[in-house]
Order: structure tokens, then sequence, then C-alpha cells
């Protein structure tokens, strides 16, 4: 009831920031990333915040920032729909702020790797996006969009055990619009119809039901509910 009720509160929060410009809101870290300075390891982190505008009542948009051992700065990755329709590949991977408000949203931290596991997962990231089949292709709904692309990351980097929240529309697409694949956390197996009708069964997911886009599910190992627009209600989840 706790989460349920932190999520309505957040959710009017989130409807009166609709009257804010997106070109004017803030952008600003959150001060979730370890400063690079202070934290020599390699850094890995995985990030997911409520889109823009009316989307944000039903989507989050994911991402990942990086960060090499001894580095001063993070690397971030992640898919912009609006660069596909001024000609421009959809994947950016640049120089950033890790922890960026998406528009005014504050972000959620999903997962956090440091030390060798992120040295590890750090050239597979980079190759990943590198070779992403879908550089210049974007649909907001049923996908591939920006979560399809985190998506994929995911499920290819045995470092990365999270799974995208059941608001990652788009995370359902399975690489390229394979029909049967590994879930995200690689504690299972997934079955989806490009993104649009499927179910999801896995130690680390629970069970999970894709209509039309939108993610029903339980999580056992973890006791929760996963719902449309509200997201996750119950314990956090934890990479197993």
């Amino acid at each position: 009831m706790k989460k349920l009720f932190s999520f309505f509160v957040g959710f009017f929060a989130f409807s009166n920031s609709f009257a804010q410009d997106w070109r004017t809101a803030t952008r600003d870290s959150a001060g979730i990333a370890p400063d690079p300075h202070s934290e020599k390891r390699a850094v890995v982190q995985v990030y997911a915040a409520r889109t823009v505008d009316w989307r944000g009542y039903f989507a989050v948009h994911s991402w990942i920032a990086t960060k090499a051992k001894n580095a001063n700065e993070y690397t971030t990755y992640h898919v912009i729909g609006w660069r596909v329709r001024r000609g421009q590949e959809a994947v950016v991977v640049q120089k950033d702020i890790p922890d960026r408000h998406w528009f005014g949203a504050r972000p959620e931290l999903l997962e956090d790797l440091r030390g060798e596991e992120a040295e590890k997962a750090i050239p597979q990231i980079a190759n990943l996006a590198a070779n992403y089949a879908y550089k210049n292709t974007y649909r907001a709904y049923p996908g591939p969009n920006s979560n399809t692309f985190i998506s994929h990351i995911i499920r290819n980097v045995p470092e990365l055990k999270v799974e995208l929240p059941p608001t990652a529309i788009g995370k359902d697409w399975i690489n390229q619009g394979d029909v049967v694949g590994w879930s995200e956390a690689k504690t299972g197996v997934q079955f989806s119809l490009f993104g649009l009708f499927g179910f999801t069964v896995g130690l680390n997911e629970g069970v999970e039901l894709n209509l039309l886009g939108l993610n029903f599910g339980v999580d056992f190992l973890r006791p929760a509910l996963k719902l449309p627009m509200v997201g996750r209600v119950g314990m956090k989840d934890k990479a197993f």
C-alpha cells in the first residue's frame, strides 16, 4: 500500500509537470551516480524515467551509463526517436551526465555494476550499440524504440541481470523481432509477437503477461505486482 500511495503522489506531481515546457524542464543530475573523480572503479548503471508529456502516463524512457576504470567522465547510451524523423541515427552514444532528469522526470536506478563486472560489460555494451539492427528505425509503439534498445543490450550482456519495469513499453520486442528468447534477466524464457502479445516465465521475472504492449505480472521471488501505468507494487526489484 505504501508503494501504491507513493505512486499516486508522484503521479499527480508528474501530471502537474505537464504545464512546464519540455524545452525548459530540468535536465540536471539527480545526484544518483557516483562522482567519477572519487569512484575510480568501472561503473555501469541502468536508468529509467517517465517519458515526455502524456506518454509519461504509460511509459518510461530507459538508458545505460558507463564509466571505464579510472575515467573521469561517463558515456551514455540510448535511442531518441525524433532523430530518425530528421534523417539521423536513433542511437546516441555520448559523454554526458549519467543520471540526468529526463526533461523534468527524475530517473530511477535499476541496476548498478562496479569493478570487474562493469569492466567486462562495458566493451559488450559498446559493441551491441554499434551493431544495433534498428539504428534507422523507431516506433514508439510497440517497438522497436528506446526500451527495445536497452532491453536488447540487457539480454545480451551476461553481467546485466536487471529487468526493465512493466512500464517500459517496447521491451518485449525481442532482439530482431524474435518470437522466442531468453528473458531479460536470463533466468527464464519469453514468447512475444512483435511486442504486442506474449508472456514471460522466469525465476527473476516471475510471470508476466503482455497484452497489446501493456504488462501485467507477479514477481514471486520478491513479492510484487507488475501493472500498466503504475509499474511495480510491492518489494523493490533486485537482480538475482
